[in-house]
């Protein structure tokens, strides 16, 4: 019987994120997910020109290196399977890839990218962390935080209810009373 296939999949989202798509371009890290039973690698790079080179043979978008089953692409119309078939997510800490990687109940490291205004990724991040949904960690000390991270210490995520919150703003905006 084959072994049971682990992913890891990273996102950028819509945006660029070039330290995050060059941390994974790692040998490194490919040990390290090997380690701990992973078995294939797939990145969403978005729109930087970054393309990885040392785990994927430059020119190509698909390889097999050091065990690993590695892949990438710019862009998908959705990300909705890459997300639900990962046993991890690695992802930028949007607040659209957080929460679906949560609903879906997959395993989430976020990595805030500090170059955007206002640094709302890293406050999420940073929230949700303390909140023990995820992990967050900053590009430079991504492989460590992989290296340590343990999905059974993370607690499960429930999808809060908005009504009350519509209904405060109804009241607000004099639509109810």
């Amino acid at each position: 019987m084959a072994p049971t296939e682990r992913i890891v999949f990273v996102t950028v989202g819509t945006t660029k994120f070039e330290a995050l798509v060059e941390r994974v371009d790692s040998i490194e890290l490919l040990h390290i997910l090997r380690d701990k039973g992973y078995t294939r690698l797939i990145i969403q790079k978005g729109n930087g020109v970054y393309c990885p080179t040392k785990v994927v043979p430059k020119g190509q978008t698909k390889a097999r290196t050091e065990g690993i089953d590695v892949e990438y692409f710019d862009y998908s119309p959705s990300l909705a399977s890459y997300i639900t078939s990962a046993a991890l997510v690695i992802s930028h800490a949007g607040s659209g890839s957080i929460f679906e990687t949560l609903t879906a109940g997959v395993p989430l490291v976020v990595v805030p990218n500090p170059l955007l205004m206002d640094n709302h990724q890293v406050e999420l991040g940073e929230q949700l962390a303390g909140m023990g949904h995820l992990v967050s960690a900053t590009p430079d000390d991504l492989l460590e935080a992989v290296r340590q991270f343990d999905a059974s210490r993370l607690l499960p995520y429930n999808k809060g209810d908005a009504r009350a919150m519509v209904r405060i703003i109804d009241r607000q905006l004099g639509f109810s009373a």
